[in-house]
């Protein structure tokens, strides 16, 4: 594990601003080892404070990984935005491209977060809360216009964005295609469930 160099001084840090190190410590330990063999300890030692100063910002390592994994959502998210200059076919390559690379980037932590933690509270909320924006998102590179299509492919891009999270976690365990691949087909899965749908309501959709 890293440690700070022996004898550094400790900076006075805003309680915000602690905080935020102390965020981005525990993100660069939770990325780079799994999740059990990260301690508090660690993190502490990574940031130059005492165990005690951690404790008073993060109760315990779960609510360290939360607060992390929520700020993993939301850079991933910020990644993810479709351009809607662009196609369709080009607005979800591009799309899958951010979030499959997201994900590779933190491997450890995503594994931790839909393994380890699948039961958790906290981090299923997360999930959930990442996984209604990104459909609202796909729904939207569409071109919808028809509210009775939108809420019906809504429907069926939820189940879809569940079967990519399995996938893709799936994916960092094991490797057993190329990012290319993984992301054609999440892409075909996509395209493929929703066709029903897109031709009977042609005229509701924009399909660039």
């Amino acid at each position: 594990m890293p440690s700070r160099t022996p004898g550094a001084p400790r900076r006075r840090l805003a309680p915000d601003d602690r905080r935020a190190q102390l965020l981005a410590v525990g993100a660069q330990l939770f990325a780079a080892h799994a999740y059990d063999d990260v301690r508090m300890e660690n993190v502490a030692e990574a940031a130059g404070v005492s165990r005690a100063l951690l404790y008073r910002h993060f109760a315990c390592k779960r609510d360290l990984f939360v607060a992390v994994y929520q700020q993993v959502a939301d850079s991933l998210l910020a990644q993810s935005r479709f351009d809607p200059a662009d196609t369709l076919q080009e607005q979800l390559v591009e799309g899958l491209d951010a979030h499959i690379g997201y994900f590779a980037e933190h491997r450890n932590t995503v594994i931790a977060a839909n393994r380890l933690m699948a039961g958790d509270r906290l981090v299923q909320t997360v999930i959930a809360n990442e996984l209604d924006a990104l459909r609202e998102r796909v729904v939207d590179a569409f071109g919808v216009t028809d509210a009775g299509l939108r809420e019906a492919m809504s429907a069926v891009v939820k189940g879809w964005l569940v079967f990519v999270q399995v996938l893709c976690v799936d994916w960092l365990e094991h490797e057993t295609c190329t990012r290319t691949e993984l992301r054609d087909v999440a892409i075909g899965a996509l395209m493929g469930s929703l066709e029903p749908l897109l031709r009977a309501h042609g005229d509701g959709v924009n399909s660039g």
